[in-house]
């Protein structure tokens, strides 16, 4: 979750904001001179842990051998990550055929198993109980073993937090925010890689 730049307002008075700035007179400030910061349109209200939160959500893929990031998208909180697991795989092949991907249950689903199976990636998505089946002793088992791979995106995580204040966006919209992000994760990747190849001691 990314806590949005803008103060948390309403999604009714995101709509009116949205309008009045489609005018001549939304695009002005109160002297008459052209706006230099614009209120977030992007972000928009979501319920985690049973806590409201108002801002962007970051989807991002972790290579699982050396934890460089492959991938990263942003998107208003409120939409469900579950649909964003195909751009993150698809966003990830650079080079090396991707053989098989990792997910936690907010992934689970036909689609995404689907869309794994066509594209002859192994399935690596954790299974929830459902309406008309609880998980058997293996599908519980399986779970554990895949979730020894999210301590490798936690690192991601909790290091862009920690350092780099990545759970608050710097600007009010997804693009700008985006690019940030990116920049962001490069300087990982390049740190990351050199602590591999012993450049530097830390």
């Amino acid at each position: 979750m990314v806590k949005s730049a803008s103060r948390p307002v309403s999604n009714k008075q995101i709509d009116e904001f949205k309008k009045n700035s489609e005018t001549p007179e939304g695009k002005l400030d109160k002297d008459g001179l052209p706006k230099k910061f614009s209120i977030d349109f992007d972000s928009d209200w979501t319920i985690k842990n049973d806590k409201s939160h108002y801002g962007l959500k970051e989807h991002t893929a972790v290579d699982t051998d050396n934890g460089f990031i492959l991938s990263t998208n942003l998107s208003p909180s409120s939409h469900n990550g579950f649909l964003y697991l195909p751009y993150a795989v698809i966003y990830s092949m650079h080079t090396d055929k991707i053989i098989k991907v990792y997910a936690d249950k907010g992934y689970t689903g036909a689609s995404n198993r689907r869309f794994l199976a066509l594209n002859n990636i192994k399935d690596g998505i954790m299974r929830k109980d459902n309406i008309n089946a609880k998980l058997t002793e293996f599908e519980i088992e399986r779970n554990k073993c895949i979730s020894k791979f999210r301590y490798i995106l936690e690192q991601y995580f909790g290091i862009s937090h920690k350092y780099d204040s990545g759970n608050k966006a710097r600007f009010p919209t997804i693009m700008t925010n985006l690019i940030e992000v990116m920049f962001r994760q490069f300087a990982f990747n390049l740190r990351k890689g050199a602590k591999i190849l012993e450049v530097i001691s830390v």
